[in-house]
This record gives structure tokens, C-alpha cells and sequence, in this order.
């Protein structure tokens, strides 16, 4: 059976850094959305808190859709 699937050292330089960086990227935002989550009141993310978190870890849409519809703007 043939796999298809490419190994780390199979890939050029240029696809290593490109996963490097995106991986990057995607731990970045999940960990400012968590800390965000974390430190924000209740009261100012906007649906139930508790819903957020296992949201946070459906990459990558959960923390971009946290950080960009879920968070009231501060007064």
C-alpha cells in the first residue's frame, strides 16, 4: 500500500517554514483568545462563557470567531 502522505523530511524548506509560521500563527490566536477568555468578565463576552472554551480549540476558526464576534467592546 502506497501512502500519499508526505514525511516532515520530504518537504522543501520553503513548505517547512510555511507550516512553521501558520502553525505559529494558529497557537498565537488560541492562546490570546484564551487568555482573553480568561481575564474577560462574563458580562462583556457576549453568549454563555462556558460555550467559548471548547470553541477555542476548533482551529482555526474557533479563537478568530472569539476574537472577532464574541468579545463586547469595552466602555
Amino acid at each position: 500500500m502506497n501512502s500519499t502522505r508526505k514525511r516532515w523530511r520530504d518537504l522543501s524548506e520553503r513548505q517547512r517554514a510555511a507550516i512553521l509560521v501558520l502553525a505559529s500563527v494558529e497557537l498565537s490566536l488560541t492562546a490570546t483568545a484564551v487568555v482573553d477568555l480568561w481575564r474577560r468578565p462574563a458580562d462583556e463576552v457576549k453568549g454563555a462563557k462556558p460555550l467559548w472554551w471548547p470553541a477555542l480549540f476548533v482551529q482555526p476558526v474557533g479563537p478568530l470567531a472569539y476574537l472577532l464576534f464574541g468579545r463586547r467592546r469595552r466602555s
